[in-house]
């Protein structure tokens, strides 16, 4: 076949033939759900049933078997059991069949060697003619723009389809069609609804690329149990970046207990997850934390709102929801506006003298005698350029109040300003009336605000990663292990590497300890050498603040005697020069297999992994990346300087990094892992200084 994979990816979408391997007269059933959708949801391409029983089913003429056909399908559907299902999809490959659909169970999911071997034989059958496998144990594609509803799955007679702009993606098939199902009930139409089961050729993440090309959509939902294709999932964030379509992704698995259920549910590779975290945020993708996050704030992103900041006014006629609301506000960073003079003197002549017209703005009782209150200073608020988003709450209104005019008011605001709103409304009939106008709503000012806050840092996000144009580093080499390299050669690759390491010297001898202390000066430290210990200070391996030859000449002895006692090569001892500075810093990497080189940074010293205070970054990533990720650390503060203490010379550490970054990106470094500890950094024009370099690298014959 001429066609590109991604070609047969948007074929499978839209495509002009459809088979049926296993068609069923039962709609009932996985071989007769398909027929019933195609048939009654607009579907108008071929379709042919393959049964060997019957003359037709629902309907559509039957076939024995597919090579009966008076054509070759664009896409087949596989739903007969066992080595059935595997010899349907070697006959679609010789038959030229461009997608096939397994939707039979019992492969890698439930056996992880004999069902991955017969996965692995489907895909390099497939792909030897060019067709490609979406499943198995998959639940099938829906896409109700095009009446391809290839698929199972009971929701769709449940909740009845209705043509929208958002898309799902899912590995499994239940949350493929929950998030659908949450949609159509709030009335929100969806176009895609798929589920790639074992993602044995096609993965989750290249049909969510090819999905994301889609011009109609206006947000794509992501379920993933994990990630393997981190290029097809970088690719789909860069066309939604490029199409300002925002995507948000539900993975799974956070804990060992999730992280168990995902390997026996669908047989996928859980990934560490705070590299999922950072890889997600590093490509504009919001991640949620459950299905509740995935779906709650979807009408917000339909708006089409362009948010510039994220200042926040909140309205009301409760001055305990406006205390709520500032609470919540500032919790999730969200400050409260500073409303203008000028915008509270309007104010103050609408409002009664006893309503507050400061930010949060409590209009308190007097609307129930007044309903154009909040009608009348709406349009002065718009004015004011302090705010980028609004929060009304009603948390009380009924008979005696124009709800519909509060709704319809705060619309056309919403319309007026471009500016993002939303009402917190716990009474169902008044919360009906500001839907009916189209705006979110929620019950309470706490989830309104949670909702908004998910909007604008989405947004802040997208615009992070556009600016940035985020970029996924290709493993450059598959090193997972590598020789742990002794101290002095490992100072040495960071050396070369560009990174400031401590003044040192690697002595053989007593004689050479002491000629090392001559020529650095006192006080020096005194480190046992070994390629067979890492942690040295537990074998009493260092010696610091000696300043003297006798000193100095004993700690070699000693070392020597320990590492020798301890069965350890004992490679000489470094006499370092001792160092000071301000703090004790770490620099971490390791190439990890998924998701490449991957920088560790944070505080240093003997306490870090009883007291881990660390970020991730994803190479590739630039100084300000770097800046940013140690703004998040919990001794952030410390850094810039605190109760008179000078600030740190963040971008000689930052320098640093980066140099590792390149190290790691670099093939011929050879480097799979390695630990700085401490990099002592000084105050600010003071520079930074590696004391300890562990190393583990593929050693070569040139060393």
């Amino acid at each position: 076949m001429s066609d590109s994979p991604r070609d047969s990816l948007r074929t499978v979408l839209d495509p002009k033939s459809v088979a049926i391997v296993g068609a069923s007269e039962n709609p009932n059933k996985l071989g007769g759900r398909p027929l019933l959708y195609l048939s009654r949801f607009g579907y108008k391409g071929s379709v042919y049933p393959i049964n060997s029983k019957r003359a037709n089913v629902q309907g559509y003429k039957a076939y024995p078997s597919l090579t009966d056909l008076p054509e070759a399908p664009e896409v087949a559907i596989v739903v007969v059991p066992g080595d059935a299902a595997v010899e349907a999809v070697e006959q679609c490959a010789r038959l030229g069949v461009r997608v096939v659909i397994v939707m039979t169970s019992g492969f890698g999911e439930t056996d992880a060697g004999a069902g991955k071997a017969k996965e692995r034989h489907m895909r390099e059958v497939a792909r030897a003619r060019g067709m490609r496998v979406i499943g198995p144990n998959c639940q099938g594609l829906a896409n109700f723009g095009s009446g391809a509803i290839l698929s199972f799955s009971t929701m769709y007679i449940e909740a009845p389809p209705q043509d929208g702009p958002v898309g799902i993606v899912s590995q499994s098939g239940a949350m493929s069609v929950v998030p659908y199902g949450l949609l159509r009930q709030r009335g929100i139409g969806v176009r895609h609804s798929h589920a790639t089961g074992n993602d044995c050729d096609v993965t989750v993440a290249e049909l969510a690329s090819v999905v994301a090309e889609d011009p109609d959509l206006k947000l794509l939902l992501l379920y993933l149990e994990g990630i393997s294709d981190t290029g097809h999932l970088a690719e789909t964030a860069r066309i939604a970046r490029e199409r300002d379509l925002p995507v948000i992704a539900l993975k799974s698995g956070r804990t060992s207990a999730g992280q168990e259920a995902a390997r026996s549910h669908t047989g996928a590779l859980a990934n560490e997850d705070r590299l999922v975290d950072t890889f997600l945020a590093k490509h504009g993708i919001w991640r949620a934390r459950d299905t509740a996050e995935l779906v709650g704030s979807v009408e917000m992103y339909l708006k089409g709102w362009k948010p510039k900041g994220r200042r926040l006014v909140a309205i009301s006629n409760s001055g305990a929801v406006c205390v709520m609301a500032a609470d919540a506000a500032t919790a999730v960073g969200m400050p409260m506006a500073k409303i203008a003079d000028q915008t509270r003197a309007e104010l103050a002549k609408i409002l009664p003298g006893f309503a507050t017209t400061t930010n949060p703005i409590d209009i308190t009782a007097a609307l129930l005698t007044n309903s154009r209150l909040f009608s009348d200073i709406l349009p002065v608020l718009a004015h004011d350029p302090a705010a980028d988003a609004f929060l009304i709450g009603i948390p009380v209104a009924g008979q005696g109040y124009d709800v519909d005019a509060f709704a319809r008011d705060s619309a056309e605001f919403a319309r007026a300003t471009g500016k993002p709103l939303v009402a917190a409304v716990p009474q169902a009939s008044i919360a009906a009336k500001f839907r009916e106008h189209g705006l979110p709503v929620f019950t309470t000012e706490a989830e309104a605000v949670a909702a908004l806050n998910q909007f604008l840092s989405h947004r802040e996000l997208m615009q992070s990663a556009r600016e940035r144009g985020a970029a996924l580093a290709r493993v450059p080499h598959p090193l997972t292990g590598g020789t742990l390299l002794n101290e002095a050669d490992s100072l040495a690759r960071m050396a070369r590497a560009g990174v400031p390491v401590v003044g040192h010297r690697l002595c053989k001898s007593a004689d050479e300890a002491a000629a090392a202390l001559a020529e650095l000066g006192a006080p020096v430290v005194v480190k046992g050498c070994s390629p067979e210990v890492v942690h040295k200070s537990e074998l009493g391996l260092v010696r610091l603040g000696l300043d003297n030859e006798q000193a100095v000449r004993a700690a070699f002895r000693d070392m020597e005697r320990t590492l020798r006692g301890q069965g350890a090569r004992f490679d000489g001892a470094i006499v370092a020069k001792m160092a000071s500075g301000r703090r004790e810093m770490m620099i971490g990497a390791r190439m990890d297999p998924v998701f490449g080189p991957v920088v560790l940074v944070g505080d240093g010293g003997k306490y870090v992994e009883a007291m881990p205070d660390v970020q991730v970054l994803l190479s590739p990533f630039n100084d300000s990346e770097v800046k940013a990720a140690l703004a998040r650390l919990r001794i952030a503060p410390l850094l810039t300087g605190v109760r008179g203490e000078p600030a740190l010379d963040i971008d000689a550490f930052c320098a640093a990094v980066l140099a590792i970054c390149r190290l790691m990106m670099n093939p011929e470094s050879r480097v799979s892992n390695l630990d700085l500890n401490p990099v002592l950094v000084g105050a600010k024009g003071e520079g930074c200084v590696a004391l300890d370099a562990v190393v583990y690298a593929t050693v070569t014959s040139d060393g």
